[in-house]
C-alpha cells in the first residue's frame, strides 16, 4: 500500500478540457458555474491557474479536489487562499481547510450530487446516492476548502 496522499493526475485529454474550460473562464464564459482558481506557488511563488467548480452549500463557499490531493490543494494549504475569476471579475478569497471527515460528510454528498456527472470517475464508484460510510471511506482522499471572499 503506497504512503502518497490519493492524487488522479490528469490525462491529455483532461489537460486539453481543462485548458479550454480555463480559456473560457478567463474570457467571461462559466460553464455550470465553473471558475478559474489562481493560487500562489508554494515553491515557484507564481500564480498558478486551474479551473475549478466552486460549490455553495449551507450559505458557505467550497473548494473540493475530486482529484485529491493535487498540486493546487498542497498550494493552497501554504498560500490560505486565492482568487477566483470568470472574465474580468476576479474575487480573492481566504480559504480553511476543512479537516473532520464528519463536516466534510454533507459537503461532499452535495457535491456529488450537483456535480457528480462530471467527477464521479474520481471517487471510486462513490457517488451522492452511496451510504455515509462510503463517502467517509473516501473523504480524506478528497481536501474541501472552505472559502471566505475577502471585501
Amino acid at each position: 500500500m503506497s504512503s502518497s496522499p490519493h492524487y488522479i493526475k490528469a490525462g491529455p485529454v483532461a489537460r486539453r478540457f481543462n485548458d479550454l474550460v480555463g480559456r473560457l473562464a478567463r474570457h467571461g464564459v462559466s460553464l455550470l458555474g465553473s471558475a478559474e482558481l489562481s493560487v500562489r506557488g508554494r515553491k515557484s511563488g507564481r500564480m498558478q491557474r486551474i479551473p475549478v467548480n466552486p460549490h455553495s452549500h449551507g450559505g458557505e463557499q467550497y473548494l473540493v479536489s475530486a482529484r485529491g490531493h493535487s498540486q493546487w490543494v498542497r498550494n493552497m494549504r501554504a498560500a490560505g487562499g486565492g482568487e477566483l475569476r470568470v472574465g474580468r471579475r476576479i474575487r480573492a478569497f481566504t480559504a480553511i481547510e476543512v479537516m473532520g471527515d464528519a463536516e466534510k460528510l454533507p459537503i461532499l454528498r452535495a457535491y456529488l450530487k450537483r456535480w457528480g456527472w462530471e467527477v464521479n470517475q474520481y471517487f471510486k464508484g462513490v457517488t451522492a446516492k452511496s451510504s455515509d460510510d462510503e463517502i467517509l471511506a473516501a473523504a480524506a482522499d478528497h481536501p474541501v476548502f472552505r472559502i471566505s471572499m475577502v471585501k
